[in-house]
Order: structure tokens, then C-alpha cells, then sequence
């Protein structure tokens, strides 16, 4: 099988899908310039309320193609980040579904992850220091945020692979599941995701991200959108609500 990303909307998910089997889903060039515009077009999808990223098979992510670093590794670095970073940004819930290895750049990808579900059995690993590759600064400031500093430091300088119970103790996990039950959870919470508010969703995806720009922006928002009327009415007459604000560049959907 051609290393490749692919997608797939079911049920206001998309899932997108790492493969690249023969080297344990490892990312290639072609598809670290691919995840970029790929989540653009999911962002701007109506159907579209949460993603969940996941690797073929087994494995989730078990790095960088290791061949991209001998022709240009400072190339390669910029790729990954750029994907990083879009999916950092992408303006919808987001959450990695790890089986088996997280390693290097899949780490890298989980980390950009609103949130991530993993297989009692999973491995995790940030590996640049077996290699001389100097972890760029906002890689590096994304993993402290999430599991402190001293986490961070044990991840980077040793490049040792740590199993789930420790990422869920150190906050690189938020959930760990038996081995067989990962799918099923993760569709029970996307589930709830796109029941809940985008707009609640959106304003504390930035919050949480520490911008502080957009206080106003958000308050005209929240205003002008309908939602809380319209949670407050569904919580009191117990139903289901139907939220009516998207984020921008999506058309209104009932939730």
C-alpha cells in the first residue's frame, strides 16, 4: 500500500487515518505536506464537528520516515512542524486514538491533539536525541504544557519509550483503555462532542491555548449566536439541544 493519509465523515466525525504500514505508519514527506491542507478542508466542512486522528492497524505513529532526515533534515523538521501546527490549529475538538507505538513525530502529532485516548498496550516515545535533531522550541513548549517540565525533560533527553500508565499519570494521556475497547470509546465521546456547543467549544479551544486578544470577540459572539437560549430551553423542557452556531467558514448545522 502507497504510504498515504486518508479520511472518512460518519456521523459528524472525521477520522483521518495514517498509513503507511510497511514502516509502522511512519510519516513521509508527501504526507506531512498533505495534513495541512487536508485539515483545512475538514475545517471548513459543515458536517464536520470533531476529528479524531488514528494510524492503521496496530500502530499510531511511529515517526518521521527516518530516509527524509539524510536528504534534508532541516526540511523535514519544517514539514512536521507546519503539520503540527495546523493541527494544533484546527478550530474543532481534535483527539488522537493511539494503539500500539507513539513515537517521534507521532508524538509530535498526538501532542498537537485536543485530547488523547490510548490502549493500555501503547508505547510513547519523543526520540530527537537519538538522532542529534534539536526539538523545535514549539514542539518542546507544547509537551511541557502537557505533561510539566520535568516530564518533558525525561521524554527529551533520554528518547526512552514510557508506557500508557505513566502518560496518564503525567498527563501525555487522558484516557487509557483495555486492549479492543479504544474504538468504542472513542466513538461514545465523539458522541458527546457533537452534541455540546461549537461555540463553547471554540472560545475555550483559544482560552485553553492561552490567546488573549479575543475576550470581545468572543461576547459579541456568544450574544448574537442563540446558543444559550437554546441550551437554557432544552435543558429546561429535557431535550436534546440543537445549537445553531458553526465555526466560521461553516455553514450552521443542528447539533
Amino acid at each position: 500500500m502507497e504510504p498515504q493519509l486518508s479520511h472518512r465523515v460518519a456521523d459528524s466525525v472525521a477520522t483521518v487515518v495514517i498509513r503507511n504500514p510497511a514502516k509502522r505508519n511512519a510519516m513521509t514527506e508527501r504526507m506531512w505536506r498533505a495534513l495541512p491542507p487536508l485539515l483545512d478542508a475538514l475545517a471548513g466542512d459543515p458536517a464536520v464537528r470533531a476529528l479524531v486522528l488514528t494510524g492503521e492497524g496496530g500502530t499510531f505513529c511511529a515517526g518521521a520516515d527516518i530516509s527524509t532526515l539524510r536528504e534534508s533534515a532541516p526540511q523535514a523538521q519544517g514539514l512536521a512542524v507546519r503539520a503540527e501546527e495546523a493541527l494544533a490549529a484546527f478550530p474543532k475538538p481534535t483527539l488522537a486514538a493511539v494503539r500500539g507505538h507513539c513515537v517521534g513525530g507521532g508524538a509530535q502529532l498526538a501532542a498537537a491533539c485536543d485530547l488523547r485516548f490510548a490502549e493500555e498496550s501503547a508505547l510513547f516515545g519523543v526520540t530527537p536525541a537519538k538522532l542529534g535533531v534539536v526539538y523545535p522550541a514549539s514542539s518542546t513548549r507544547r509537551l511541557v504544557a502537557l505533561t510539566g517540565p520535568a516530564t518533558a525533560k525525561y521524554l527529551l533527553f533520554s528518547g526512552e519509550l514510557i508506557d500508557a500508565a505513566r502518560a496518564l499519570r503525567t498527563g501525555l494521556v487522558d484516557e487509557v483503555l483495555p486492549e479492543g475497547e479504544l474504538g468504542a470509546r472513542v466513538a461514545e465521546f465523539t458522541r458527546v462532542l457533537v452534541s455540546r456547543s461549537q461555540l463553547t467549544q471554540a472560545a475555550a479551544k483559544e482560552f485553553a491555548g492561552g490567546r488573549t486578544d479575543r475576550d470581545a470577540y468572543w461576547t459579541a459572539e456568544a450574544r448574537g449566536s442563540g446558543d444559550l437560549a437554546e441550551g437554557v430551553a432544552a435543558f429546561l423542557e429535557r431535550r436534546q439541544p440543537s445549537f445553531g452556531w458553526s465555526v466560521p467558514g461553516s455553514a450552521p448545522t443542528s447539533g
